[in-house]
């Protein structure tokens, strides 16, 4: 039996990968009947990373995991556990976070995949701090990784203005007294799921000439449905996570939402009454890399000093499933955390 420990887990380091390459909006143009004026007005992206042919999401994720090890200042030894959100796994099985595992020679730690979309990592810290708050570990690597490009369909301009690849990871350890993840909420509507899917490739529809011939292994959007899901569900997780934390919105100092669409976000802070100086915002530069839009966010948040010790932050997202997740958490800098 696990029993409670009062512990709160909090975020101990983070860190990111992103591909080298960048596909501006001119040049998506020449593969689509799109222009960078048309994507920028409706969803607000300019540029996004690319991986490359050889690159899967176990070796962007991989390197993000490194770098949020390093930046929490923890041994490769001391992780007990590697969660790893994606919708773009390297294989079925093994799990991606088993080849993060032993590309990382973290020989001490157990390791699974979650999948909800591009709720995912919420989903998985949510996981992750549970584990440690328990008392059964005490430092677990959360990651999310995408190569969403590998399974977009390319002559489809209502998704590939979108989808982008990437990685980001946090470190969780047990936060000081009144910091670190205060509350989560996570929800789930799967009659939705027909609204963003990736069909064949399972067991329901495995891999044919002819479903390969359909496109049916790329991913498959109903904008207009994601759209008006995506705008109810952002403000509602986060207010019933704050709630759940015993805030209000008005104690928020940031909120981190996924980046899917500048207008999503947009429509969700005037449902909250926040202003939009308080969300962070990058897919302009990076588009939508699902499970990895929020860490990798969080992470340029930390950078360009938008965090300081005791803001209150909300990371909320919403993906296919459908899904949606908001985690609630007192920010304690890295450095100044105790061990």
């Amino acid at each position: 039996m696990i029993v409670p420990t009062g512990l709160k887990a909090g975020i101990a380091g983070v860190g990111v990968c992103l591909p080298d390459r960048v596909l501006t909006n001119d040049e998506l143009a020449t593969m689509v009947d799109t222009s960078d004026a048309w994507i920028r007005e409706r969803v607000g992206v300019r540029e996004r990373r690319i991986a490359d042919a050889a690159q899967a999401a176990s070796d962007l994720g991989a390197v993000a995991a490194a770098r949020a090890i390093g930046h929490a200042g923890v041994a490769a030894e001391e992780v007990d556990l590697v969660i790893v959100a994606t919708a773009t796994p390297d294989t079925l099985f093994p799990a991606t976070a088993c080849i993060i595992q032993d590309k990382l020679r973290l020989k001490n730690a157990a390791a699974f995949d979650l999948a909800a979309g591009c709720s995912g990592f919420v989903y998985a810290l949510a996981a992750g701090s549970r584990f440690v708050e328990s008392g059964l570990y005490r430092t677990v690597l959360v990651v999310g990784a995408e190569v969403l490009s590998k399974v977009t369909d390319w002559s489809d301009r209502e998704t590939c203005i979108l989808l982008a690849d990437g990685a980001g990871a946090v470190v969780l350890r047990p936060a000081a007294p009144g910091y670190g993840i205060l509350a989560v909420k996570l929800g789930a509507d799967g009659s939705g799921g027909r609204y963003l899917r990736r069909p064949a490739g399972g067991s329901r529809l495995p891999h044919t000439l002819k479903t390969l011939a359909a496109k049916l292994d790329k991913l498959q959007m109903d904008g207009q449905e994601v759209f008006r899901f995506a705008i109810k569900a952002l403000p509602e997780a986060t207010l019933q996570a704050l709630a759940a934390a015993g805030l209000g919105k008005e104690d928020v100092a940031l909120v981190i939402p996924h980046q899917a669409n500048r207008r999503i976000i947009e429509a969700a802070a005037r449902r909250l009454e926040l202003p939009m100086e308080k969300f962070m915002i990058n897919l302009d530069r990076y588009g939508n890399t699902s499970s990895a839009s929020v860490p990798i966010a969080l992470h340029e948040a930390l950078e360009s000093g938008r965090l300081q010790d005791g803001d209150i932050v909300a990371l909320t997202a919403f993906g296919a499933g459908l899904t949606w997740g908001s985690a609630i958490l007192r920010w304690q800098s890295p450095a100044g955390r105790t061990t």
